[in-house]
């Protein structure tokens, strides 16, 4: 079984950088992407991020397309997301989760949220002044 840690949340003003880690460990070595999810309260869960095991594939919701930058570690077992230009609306839990790679992880400009098998617990971003 796959779990998975994320760490790195916190207060910032807006304009601010934050940087997520996601550390997984597994008894198994297998391939899997990683994606991004943040709920904020009252709202839907929402797709921010998602990269390819190799890391050479990655794509990003419109609403931090070029200001979010999710890369892989895979020696350090380690998914960051690099949030710059932080708004208020980036406010949220966000959460990683592990899709096997035989699935699509974006679609029509969406980060997918199905078929994903393992979920982090959550760290909290607050963007605010």
């Amino acid at each position: 079984q796959l779990q998975l840690v994320e760490s790195g949340g916190g207060l910032v003003q807006p304009g601010g950088s934050l940087r997520l880690s996601c550390v997984y460990s597994s008894d198994i070595k297998y391939d899997y992407k990683i994606g991004w999810f943040r709920q904020a309260p009252g709202k839907e869960r929402e797709g921010v991020s998602c990269i390819s095991h190799s890391g050479v594939t990655t794509n990003y919701a419109d609403s931090v397309k070029g200001r979010f930058t999710i890369s892989r570690d895979n020696a350090e077992n380690t998914v960051y997301l690099q949030m710059n230009s932080l708004k208020p609306e980036d406010t949220a839990v966000y959460y990683c989760a592990a899709l096997d790679t035989g699935y699509k992880c974006y679609d029509g400009g969406l980060i997918l949220e199905d078929e994903y098998f393992s979920w982090g617990q959550g760290t909290q971003v607050t963007v605010s002044s």
